[in-house]
């Protein structure tokens, strides 16, 4: 319920303000605004379809109100043609308080109104996490114990313990910067050092579409930590072992498990089954029997975070707006290198994920930290997305306003009419696709 409320809320927040942006420039530009809706008062798209809302109130010409189709919100300005516009309108001469009667410029401002909204969101919000939080990485050169990999990273040539040094011969000082460098970058190499020698492992495009195809379950690469015990969960085989918080595992079977990725390939082949456990008990060492259950674990929560080390950069009041703009910024290029990737690298496209995938990412715990930093996160993918040329979105309609000011003609409004219902499909069907990303998680 925890991860619902944060993700409710932030749509919720980015939603009105979206939406709001547009509702700003309308109503400066005196267009009469007839509705303005958190969510569908219709099943979206159909627009005749289930008509009705959990609350609304009229309010100087215009019915504000909550509907019960919870996919986005809207907007309805009087002369926009959109889908929902009578097609009884198209050809009818403009009125003064339409939309189509306003000049290009205008109605230009009126379409840029929610993603200029939603990119100052961001920056704002980048802005104020910086300020009050700060700024926690990972470095690179202090990871005591190098990289944890996972089989992909494995399979690649990458060794537990090695220290990362470069992506593409580009140092990376993070840890956090590793994995996203490598995907939007789409890396030729990432070069480490292994026991005090500098090695350069390729990168293969069908690499990038393992790592993209794997990041959900298992990360591509983390930080090496012992198999120290943080706490142990009630009623479970680690429990009944009377494993105490503060244990280290060093061996399964006598064979030797130093490191927490050690631990969990060799508990994997014992699934089901009862194992002897060597730990280390502050400066004893104790001899442990469990039953591993029919997933592979024991029952206890690592104590990874100690080992990880951490530094975290501290602006000030204005250092952070500067700090924040260009985290903001940096957002943006990712997301135009992820929607290349989507396209040139294999099987890059079912890893496109919707509600369902930001529910999952959400955090369980609230956290207001990681609740602000996904809401800025998503209002700059948002301003992203619809500034994309696509009919139905804003970008759709920008692009046929730009082409007005260039060639000096409207485009007729019939020819946005019908193509708002092509893009329409697209959307609906991307919307689908998007969607039923826990199908193929």
């Amino acid at each position: 319920m925890i991860k619902f409320a944060q993700l409710f809320l932030s749509l919720t927040i980015l939603i009105t303000l979206h939406e709001f942006g547009h509702f700003f420039f309308a109503k400066r530009f005196k267009c009469r605004v007839d509705k303005f809706y958190l969510f569908f008062d219709f099943l979206f798209p159909f627009a005749g379809l289930f008509n009705f809302a959990l609350f609304k109130k009229k309010i100087g010409g215009t019915e504000y109100g909550l509907g019960w189709f919870p996919l986005g919100g809207y907007v309805q300005i009087a002369g926009m043609v959109d889908e929902q516009m009578d097609k009884d309108m198209i050809g009818t001469e403009p009125q003064p308080w339409e939309l189509r009667s306003k000049p290009a410029w205008q109605r230009l401002l009126v379409m840029l109104g929610g993603i200029l909204v939603n990119f100052i969101l961001g920056i704002l919000i980048y802005w104020m996490i910086l300020f009050v939080w700060g700024k926690e990485t990972i470095p690179t050169s202090k990871l005591k114990y190098g990289i944890q990999c996972d089989s992909t990273a494995l399979k690649m040539g990458l060794r537990d313990g090695d220290q990362i040094l470069s992506v593409d011969n580009q140092t990376v000082t993070t840890l956090n910067r590793v994995t996203i460098n490598v995907i939007m970058n789409k890396a030729k190499s990432i070069e480490v050092d292994r026991n005090g020698e500098k090695i350069s492992i390729p990168v293969s495009e069908n690499d990038i579409s393992v790592i993209l195809r794997n990041l959900k379950k298992s990360g591509f690469i983390s930080a090496r930590t012992p198999t120290e015990i943080d706490s142990v969960l009630p009623g479970t085989f680690a429990a009944n072992a009377k494993f105490k918080k503060g244990d280290i595992i060093i061996e399964i079977n006598k064979k030797s498990t130093p490191f927490y990725s050690d631990f969990r390939r060799e508990i994997a082949y014992h699934k089901g089954k009862d194992v002897g456990l060597t730990v280390l008990r502050n400066s004893d060492t104790v001899n442990l029997s469990c039953k591993v259950s029919d997933d592979g674990t024991l029952g206890f929560s690592p104590a990874r975070a100690k080992y990880i080390p951490t530094e975290t950069a501290s602006y000030s009041f204005f250092g952070a707006l500067s700090q924040g703009f260009s985290e903001g910024m940096e957002t943006l290029v990712l997301n135009v290198k992820q929607f290349v990737v989507i396209f040139t690298v294999k099987d890059a496209h079912k890893q496109v994920g919707g509600f369902y995938s930001m529910y999952q990412s959400m955090n369980p715990t609230w956290d207001w930290h990681d609740f602000w930093s996904f809401t800025a996160f998503l209002s700059l993918v948002l301003a992203f997305m619809n500034f994309l040329p696509i009919p139905m979105l804003d970008g759709g309609y920008i692009l046929f306003i730009l082409i007005e000011m260039i060639i000096r003609r409207k485009v007729p409004d019939k020819v946005i009419y019908y193509a708002n219902y092509v893009g329409l499909v697209f959307i609906l069907g991307l919307m689908i696709y998007a969607n039923t990303d826990f199908l193929r998680d």
